[in-house]
């Protein structure tokens, strides 16, 4: 029986990259065939493409070579770039990035929901392009990826990794020798627990069979000069995990609140499980204009603090309070806007569907003093109801918050049928902050437009609009 043949690749030689396309992809074109490229491309650049996917109107491929390259281009400063899939832009020009920034806020208003607005306000970048990322999340395994550099060295390869995981692939963990998102002690802190159950020679996990003791750590730092650390455990082996704790005190005196986990599940998320805790305080604490907010093991914040301040300053200055306002904070997570805002508003009744969450909101408004706060945990659908409304009153203003899906149809029934003059949408998905909008139309103008970046090197920004009750 003859065996099939495999159809060689096909590859596209001398493609010119146009413009940077959705999910941090570029694109090109083929004899009038629009070539979704992958890979460490930028606009500008003659590559050789393999394509991997095609469709009636597209092609999808990856980046083999590049044969010019474009005056867009900058020098990564990670050893990592180009394997680990968290920094995809590191080689484009950060003004570059945020050109793209803008462009993909003006596109999902005006190409997919066609709305009008007033223009977009340029893009406010961040301050730090690295070491802005309060929270990281390392992996520890035995299943390493292994660079081709690596392979083709023809050493003995060690198995063990701590690092992050290999874009689309579970199973695989990049080892992960400086991460420059997160400011220090973070990779100090890291490489300690691996090299200290390295000498112990303590079993990894393994991603494959879901065995394995040392298993990951979340770092979370915090503006205040505050450190959380949360060691997960895949086994409870309490000798092992005291002696490492004792150690982790010891080496870094800083850290202000330490953890444990221990879990069983085939996944890594705790939110679930029972957080031990065993030294410092039990929380570390954010501030922001005065106000001190407590971020616990599993309690919601912004990722890059010093945005966050910016971003809710401006949602602030949209929602235009004189001081006797009834304010909604909707999908409120732990509170933050709801107490920012607090204080120019006569009451702020923030909804959150995470009941851990609303207590948390409930904790950050009892020790900064504010008192005219009220939160409910709950489907925001289900709790956006007419006897809600009776019980708390309508709003005068709405500032809302949803994750990347944007809102439900039905919460944006919801919000029309309360009415408020004034709606703030902060997002961080432009394509479903504009379908929501474009169902809030009829009723409501768009007076400001406002983009925001978070999270500097990847495709994804963050956009407040102001929307306005359109007069009878």
């Amino acid at each position: 029986m003859r065996k099939k043949q495999q159809k060689a690749p096909v590859i596209l030689e001398n493609l010119r990259v146009e413009d940077f396309a959705a999910e941090g992809k570029c694109l090109a074109r083929n004899d009038g065939q629009v070539i979704f490229i992958e890979g460490e491309v930028a606009p500008g650049d003659l590559v050789d493409v393999r394509i991997y996917k095609t469709k009636s109107s597209f092609r999808e491929g990856r980046a083999v070579a590049v044969r010019e390259y474009s005056n867009l281009r900058q020098t990564p400063r990670c050893q990592h770039f180009g394997t680990c899939g968290g920094c995809k832009w590191q080689h484009v020009q950060y003004e570059t990035q945020l050109d793209f920034k803008t462009r993909q806020v003006r596109d999902s208003l005006e190409r997919l929901a066609k709305i009008p607005h007033p223009g977009i306000r340029p893009i406010i970048g961040s301050a730090h392009e690295y070491g802005y990322r309060n929270k990281l999340e390392f992996t520890f395994s035995t299943n390493r990826w292994y660079t081709d550099a690596e392979i083709a060295s023809g050493e003995t390869l060690e198995r063990r990794a701590a690092g992050f995981h290999i874009p689309k692939r579970f199973d695989r963990i990049l080892d992960i020798m400086q991460c420059h998102l997160q400011p220090e002690p973070s990779n100090a802190i890291r490489l300690s627990i691996k090299h200290y159950a390295e000498e112990r020679d303590w079993a990894f996990y393994d991603l494959i069979k879901h065995e394995g003791f040392v298993r990951n750590v979340v770092i979370r730092t915090a503006s205040t000069g505050q450190v959380m650390v949360i060691v997960q455990f895949g086994q409870p082996d309490w000798e092992k995990i005291d002696e490492l704790m004792r150690f982790l005190q010891e080496r870094f005196p800083t850290i202000s609140s330490l953890h444990v986990v221990v879990n069983q599940k085939v996944n890594d998320t705790f939110q679930d499980q029972d957080i031990i805790h065993i030294a410092g305080t039990p929380y570390i604490e954010e501030s922001m204009e005065g106000l001190i907010f407590r971020v616990g093991p599993k309690s919601f914040y912004q990722t890059n603090s010093e945005q966050a301040y910016v971003l809710y300053k401006i949602a602030r200055d949209f929602a235009q309070l004189k001081g006797d306002e009834l304010v909604y904070d909707l999908y409120t997570g732990t509170g933050t806007i709801a107490n920012f805002v607090a204080h120019q508003a006569r009451k702020v009744v923030g909804i959150e569907y995470v009941p851990s969450a609303v207590e948390d909101a409930k904790i950050n408004s009892e020790i900064n003093g504010v008192a005219n706060t009220s939160f409910y945990a709950g489907d925001m659908k289900k709790l956006l109801k007419p006897d809600f409304f009776a019980e708390h009153g309508k709003p005068d203003v709405i500032i809302t918050d949803p994750p990347r899906a944007g809102m439900d149809a039905d919460v944006v029934e919801a919000i029309l049928e309360a009415a408020p003059q004034r709606i703030v949408y902060v997002s961080c998905n432009p394509a479903t902050q504009a379908r929501d909008v474009a169902l809030m139309a009829e009723h409501y103008e768009v007076k400001a437009v406002q983009p925001v970046d978070m999270f500097p090197h990847t495709h994804h920004v963050e956009n407040v609009m102001w929307l306005e009750k359109k007069s009878v």
